[in-house]
């Protein structure tokens, strides 16, 4: 059986020993349990820890993706054109991350993925010693082109640029972007990683025992991703937009649609004991 590059990142990326950095972050759910909001045993097992698995944004990671693969196809000829718009991104969506607990874990995320690409997914130089000749040209370009986007955002960040603090589903867009997959599975993805993230908070945490935790993914978290990946496919970030019609803006947009789980997020550093950073 021949596997498909796509689905062979996909088990890749799916691996739960990346050193993504998001094992330190909890998505409010340790705040949340500690101001005893969060109710175990609930019914059914586990059910209060699927809100935490919501997200959204999927707009950001997309636009981030469409304009990486716009640059590593030659597209988008400048490099400084397209960390321009990367960076429109990153300052809409810092703006829109109301407490400093989430706007810290998800920087410190971003950053890891761009370590994550630079050291683990670019391409080995003595393996360039064994790629057949004909194909060389074309791999040299593409990857060469997406690697140096991911350095030079990646030396931003890294340098404390304040137009690059990195944010994760930016920078998550530009790795599914640098590697080559298409914007609708690098989303999907995306958000499995986080539902999967959330629940493995909720084991440390001994909220949620492992075998729970995997009936939810199967028969939970994939209904739940399968909606959202619908319901946010006509929402745009809005930063790479020139004009959006005001009367549906509401309705293209990304917003917050929880104040109670930002309030409790803000408040992860006053918590007595912590295992998590966020």
């Amino acid at each position: 059986m021949q596997v498909d590059k796509e689905t062979y990142l996909l088990l890749l990326l799916s691996d739960a020993n990346l050193p993504t950095g998001s094992f330190v972050a909890s998505a409010g759910l340790e705040s949340t349990a500690a101001h005893a909001l969060f109710h175990v045993p609930a019914t059914p097992p586990g059910s209060d820890t699927l809100p935490f698995s919501e997200t959204h944004t999927l707009p950001f990671a997309r636009d981030a993706h469409r304009v990486t693969t716009a640059y590593a196809s030659g597209e988008m000829t400048e490099l400084d054109e397209a960390l321009q718009a990367l960076s429109r991104l990153d300052a809409l969506y810092d703006a829109s991350t109301l407490n400093h607990v989430a706007r810290r874990a998800s920087c410190a995320q971003g950053a890891a993925l761009l370590t994550l690409y630079a050291r683990g997914f670019t391409r080995p130089p003595f393996l360039m010693l064994k790629t057949p000749t004909t194909y060389l040209p074309l791999l040299d370009e593409r990857e060469n082109r997406a690697g140096a986007l991911v350095a030079a955002l990646k030396l931003r960040v890294r340098r404390g640029d304040s137009d690059a603090p990195g944010h994760l589903p930016i920078c998550w867009g530009v790795l599914a972007g640098a590697l080559g997959l298409t914007v609708d599975r690098g989303a999907y993805i995306h958000l499995f990683l986080h539902a999967r993230g959330v629940l493995s908070a909720a084991i440390r945490m001994n909220a949620l025992g492992p075998y729970a935790a995997q009936q939810l993914l199967l028969h939970a978290v994939k209904h739940m991703v399968d909606d959202a990946l619908t319901s946010s496919a006509h929402v745009v970030s809005g930063a790479l937009q020139d004009e959006i019609d005001p009367e549906h803006a509401e309705d293209r947009l990304p917003a917050t649609t929880w104040p109670l789980g930002d309030l409790l997020a803000a408040r992860h550093d006053l918590l007595h004991s912590r295992i998590f950073n966020s």
